[in-house]
């Protein structure tokens, strides 16, 4: 794995704006420990979360992983992005994995530090695993590592609000909340609908999110060491990374490992940002088939914890969501073939006002046309429907131990 000369930081500059480092990464690697250090214990709250030591967050140095494979088209959006924050950061690192086409060569005309994988046969979690193994062991109280994908763009105050939040010590790592990028046709318009609800519901729960989404999260560099040492230790799943490579949806393993290690996390309304949407139903199938069954063999693997239940019950509500959409359409099917028509009972025609208002009101930021398509209820039944379909065949391959895939 090939590293650029600027892939460190010195440890005694502590402004926002620092002169590139001139000590090389290898002198740096020569002198640091070989494994991440491992902080000391932090005294358990009222909520029984522990905190870090705060910091100042203008003396935190933030240090931006974005891994790519063949992103040539969204790279240089991405980049931009960081360029426009209110707080830039002070290190970019584009990890060109296992590219065929420009994406380095885009990011390098950009001013980034470019670092090429070695043999990485394990995806975005392999790629960013080959960096941090050599990054963490050199940072200090004072350091943040932010992971975005490249085919995000983050709002202007992203990394200031992120920062700020970080430097108290009550977070161990801060994520955001996303909208879609524009295109895909109608299979786009239902993800920008979709994820609307989402940052809806974390903004509802005042930033309480469940999962620290790879579109972008930025860690206290504390944090990635003490689950190292944890993964070492066996006290979590995984060999000693940060990233558990044999999990299908590394980002949600990596949530549920930092919740077991007692730290809080946070998703606040402040640190926004866009991302791509799948743009074919095919590829947002196979998309979602890979977050849903990751995410239960990610519980399997906790197992029944404290921190997981939630994460169970979630999973039953789901269950319980394709019972009921099964038994809606057929009742409706019976009503047409059977009955001549459409004749709901009260009960399905209360569900069914039930679903149209939730429908409509939860698009109310994506404007009136959006709202006035979801009232129609048929068109969001045919997303839900879609969605319910893939969460049956993730429960489906995950009984029966299919063979993983991306």
């Amino acid at each position: 794995m090939a590293v650029p000369p600027r892939f460190a930081r010195p440890g005694t500059s502590t402004g926002r704006h620092r002169a590139a480092p001139m000590v090389t990464t290898s002198d740096r690697l020569a002198s640091a420990i070989t494994s991440a250090p491992r902080p000391r214990a932090a005294p358990k709250h009222k909520d029984g979360r522990r905190s870090l030591p705060p910091v100042r967050a203008d003396a935190m140095w933030v240090t931006v992983l974005i891994p790519a494979h063949n992103e040539v088209g969204q790279i240089t959006e991405t980049i931009a992005s960081l360029r426009r924050q209110e707080r830039p950061p002070d290190q970019i690192v584009v990890i060109a994995d296992n590219c065929t086409d420009a994406t380095a060569a885009f990011a390098q005309l950009c001013g980034v530090e470019i670092v090429g994988t070695r043999a990485n046969r394990h995806k975005k979690a392999g790629a960013l695993n080959q960096v941090l193994d050599r990054l963490l062991p050199i940072l200090g109280p004072n350091d943040a590592v932010m992971v975005m994908d490249a085919d995000s763009a983050l709002d202007p105050g992203f990394i200031r609000h992120g920062v700020d939040y970080l430097a108290t010590g009550r977070y161990a790592a801060v994520g955001g909340t996303f909208t879609g990028k524009r295109g895909g046709g109608a299979v786009g318009m239902f993800q920008r609908n979709e994820y609307a609800r989402y940052a809806r519901d974390v903004r509802r729960l005042h930033g309480k999110a469940l999962v620290l989404t790879g579109t972008a999260t930025i860690f206290r560099a504390t944090t990635l060491q003490e689950v190292v040492a944890a993964r070492r230790d066996r006290r979590l799943p995984g060999l000693p990374h940060v990233y558990d490579v044999r999990v299908l949806t590394e980002d949600n393993e990596l949530t549920l490992a930092i919740l077991h290690l007692g730290f809080r996390i946070l998703c606040p309304s402040e640190c926004t940002l866009t991302t791509e949407v799948m743009p074919t139903w095919r590829e947002l199938a196979r998309q979602r088939l890979r977050w849903k069954r990751g995410a239960l063999e990610n519980l399997v693997d906790y197992g029944w914890t404290p921190i997981t239940r939630p994460y169970w019950g979630r999973q039953l509500l789901s269950l319980i969501g394709i019972i009921v959409i099964t038994a809606y359409l057929g009742s409706l099917a019976y009503s047409v073939i059977w009955l001549g028509g459409v004749k709901l009972n009260p009960l399905w025609a209360g569900v069914t006002v039930i679903f149209m208002v939730e429908r409509v009101v939860s698009v109310r930021r994506r404007g009136a046309a959006q709202m006035a398509l979801a009232s129609t209820i048929v068109v969001e039944m045919i997303f839900d429907v879609f969605l319910q379909t893939v969460q049956a065949r993730a429960f489906w391959q995950a009984a029966w131990r299919k063979e993983r895939k991306w």
